[in-house]
């Protein structure tokens, strides 16, 4: 049994961690911070042009027809230099929405156009109560006349503000638990909807809240069965998880490497403070830290690509620990890195504040403990 990557996995990695060094310099992700879109349509249309966009979908779609660890790969590679843009919440979230929810209509209309750069998707759950259960989705969905109304308030969605279609979770009402979520395919422009970014702590992603007021959908726009929809954002959540466990990986791992390099050039006392017994501790616990999040990853990465029943177990062990881990590692760098770890110049606050906000995504370690506790007693 081969625990590695494949050739072919270790060459989408060269090149992709090429092209982002040129392509998305600390520059660059600084500059989108800045800026109120957050990405340009150049890196965007370049990445297109490499199948990024269509990794993970069937080549009928026009994609590569690889499967969700290759995807891994190039999304560890992002996180490492903190890439700024909808590229997660389009191909990671809304990208398994429509391939495994959508109809066959929906899929021959919108994947082409995913896969070729031209479709951004969002996927909208969170709402006001800050709750990741079944129960924190009370967004209603009323039928009406052959097709539904939406009406509720959305909260943190990523990218929603240049999103195309937004995936949202609503509820009919008068249901409870997860009976009675459905999930429908709504346009990001449609009348009723008014979305305001949001200024958060990291300036790297941009969340947007959402409030639909009567907002129409045609029935043939339900993804997935109505009122059976809890099953599928499952699945599409546990993807994201591991999407950003994927990212989180990279992030910490450039962590280490920023530490490391520094531990061996500042000098106190006349010595490079990388002799110092403190440090080396700091710097091996990271390196445990970095290495185990990479373990439980990808075979959380493998567990949901091979669609195996422990695939839910999988994403929320490797969320629990990745939320941890990359918090621990990007708080230790800036220690190591002493004063100037603290100053807005120095890089190490970005990676720290996209590690607190990959940390809450999807539920904190706490939450995802309690879903690892609640699979291992089914």
């Amino acid at each position: 049994m081969d625990f590695g990557f494949s050739e072919e996995q270790e060459m989408l990695r060269s090149s992709a961690r090429d092209f982002l060094a040129k392509e998305a310099p600390m520059t660059y992700v600084r500059k989108m911070m800045e800026d109120e879109v957050g990405f340009t349509g150049d890196l965007w249309r370049k990445m297109a042009d490499l199948g990024w966009m269509g990794l993970i979908l069937p080549e009928q779609y026009g994609g590569s027809g690889l499967d969700f660890v290759d995807l891994i790969v190039v999304l560890e590679e992002m996180g490492r230099v903190v890439l700024p843009g909808p590229f997660f919440s389009t191909v990671v979230l809304g990208c398994v929405a429509l391939l495994e929810g959508g109809s066959d209509a929906l899929k021959q209309a919108l994947l082409p156009k995913l896969a070729s750069g031209d479709l951004k998707v969002t996927l909208a759950q969170l709402e006001p109560s800050g709750r990741w259960d079944a129960d924190g989705i009370q967004l209603a969905a009323k039928a009406d006349g052959g097709g539904f109304v939406l009406t509720g308030t959305k909260l943190f969605v990523p990218d929603a503000h240049v999103a195309d279609e937004m995936v949202v979770a609503a509820r009919t009402p008068g249901s409870k638990g997860r009976d009675g979520i459905s999930l429908f395919l709504v346009d990001a422009r449609a009348a009723g909807i008014t979305t305001t970014q949001l200024k958060t702590m990291d300036q790297t992603r941009k969340l947007a809240e959402v409030v639909l007021k009567d907002v129409r959908v045609p029935a043939d726009r339900v993804l997935g069965k109505v009122g059976g929809g809890w099953a599928l954002l499952d699945r599409i959540v546990d993807r994201g998880k591991v999407g950003l466990c994927a990212e989180m990986c990279g992030g910490a791992q450039r962590v280490l490497e920023m530490s490391v390099d520094y531990a061996k050039v500042r000098e106190q006392f006349g010595k490079p403070i990388g002799s110092f017994q403190a440090i080396q501790h700091k710097c091996a616990n990271m390196l445990v830290e970095v290495e185990s999040s990479k373990s439980v990853t990808y075979y959380a990465a493998w567990a949901v690509a091979n669609d195996v029943a422990e695939a839910p177990l999988a994403a929320a062990m490797a969320k629990a620990y990745c939320s941890d881990a990359y918090r621990h590692v990007s708080g230790e760098g800036i220690q190591i890195h002493g004063g100037i770890g603290f100053t807005w110049e120095h890089d190490m606050h970005i990676y720290f504040k996209r590690a607190k906000s990959s940390e809450v995504t999807f539920g904190d370690a706490t939450w995802n403990r309690e879903l690892v506790a609640q699979h291992i007693n089914l």
